[in-house]
């Protein structure tokens, strides 16, 4: 039985997200979270998710969503990023069943600087639940880890009580995730801080699950946003097995992974580090410096192919009166871009186990 004997193929919510990890679980891969900044990435993404036979978390940032509205309007009060994240959850709900794969829609990193973007995303979720009787977005995501434990999981209770009734899920963040991420940089953070404790993963979960079943948590272990050197990071994934021992054990579950963890910070992982995190329990992946350098990667070697043809809109080295117009056309580099990001996009699914499991 494969996935789409499950849930349908288009945005997904609730119980069919629920259905969506449940089955990542059982089947031992993960979901990689594109963050989307434009409509292009966004198909490369779903193309690529097409392509692959599986399904896919596109994910707006606080920034990409501005940058989705446009970077003319005003975002003093974090209206652009608003309506940016709304756009396009509207847009990946109106082309996600033609692509017929399943796609949870997300909101990435929220510090609390940012939670005015929070409440008008949920607002836009509340009107849309009138009508359809599911929210907007599939899930989105605090990140509070910059504030003391206590207060990060009063305020994620606060949020998940209202998301709740609307099915819509909440994934929150333990311990700091190092470098840089969305205009909150935590480079020179102290390494200990980088390591989530068992402790701290029951305190959520126990909270978290008297409200909704439908959170997931992203817990420290190493973790730094961007692109670094092999061996100057060390992960240790191998203790999300030992957090989910620790929950286990409280609840007298037979389920070894009861937690849905994410992987935050993913660029430049081992293979074996990805496996090992993927046998404790990781359902989702975020990826973003990889997808924009393959993006760019795509438009620089198309530039470098067609220089000659893309120094003036007439003359070439065919003749001085020859036209380039089907050299400049945006539609010819912005695809080059998608495709080299559909690459990249088909290689993190490959890495994540997550290939033909419709």
């Amino acid at each position: 039985m494969g996935l789409l004997d499950i849930v349908p193929a288009g945005v997904v919510t609730g119980d069919n997200v629920k259905k969506v990890f449940d089955y990542a679980h059982e089947h031992h891969f993960a979901i990689p979270a594109i963050n989307c900044t434009s409509t292009s990435t966004v198909n490369a993404a779903l193309e690529a998710a097409r392509k692959n036979g599986s399904p896919i978390i596109i994910q707006f940032s606080n920034g990409g969503s501005a940058f989705f509205a446009g970077k003319g309007i005003n975002n003093s009060k974090q209206e652009a990023s608003i309506l940016g994240a709304i756009a396009g959850a509207q847009y990946v709900r109106a082309v996600a069943p033609s692509y017929g794969i399943p796609v949870l829609v997300h909101s990435d990193h929220c510090a609390k600087k940012l939670l005015p973007w929070f409440d008008g995303m949920l607002a836009a979720d509340e009107e849309y639940f009138k009508k359809y009787n599911e929210p907007l977005f599939s899930s989105h995501m605090l990140d509070l880890s910059e504030e003391p434990k206590g207060e990060n999981i009063e305020i994620c209770l606060k949020y998940l009580k209202r998301m709740a009734p609307m099915k819509c899920l909440l994934e929150m963040e333990i311990g700091i995730t190092g470098g840089e991420e969305d205009g909150v940089d935590n480079s020179d953070v102290d390494n200990a801080a980088l390591y989530t404790q068992p402790e701290d993963i029951w305190d959520i979960y126990s909270a978290f699950s008297k409200v909704s079943n439908l959170f997931s948590i992203a817990a420290a272990f190493g973790n730094v946003h961007g692109v670094y050197a092999p061996g100057n990071v060390k992960l240790h994934p191998e203790l999300l097995g030992k957090h989910q021992a620790y929950v286990k054990e409280k609840l007298h579950s037979d389920n070894p992974n009861p937690v849905y963890f994410v992987f935050h910070g993913g660029s430049g992982s081992t293979p074996e580090e990805i496996k090992t995190a993927l046998s404790h329990g990781v359902v989702k992946m975020n990826i973003d410096t990889d997808t924009q350098w393959a993006y760019w990667n795509g438009v620089r070697a198309y530039y470098e192919k067609n220089k000659a043809y893309l120094q003036g809109q007439v003359g070439n080295p065919e003749g001085e009166n020859k036209p380039n117009k089907k050299y400049y056309d945006p539609r010819v580099f912005i695809r080059a871009g998608e495709a080299t990001m559909i690459d990249r996009v088909i290689e993190a699914f490959d890495r994540l186990n997550n290939k033909n499991v419709l």
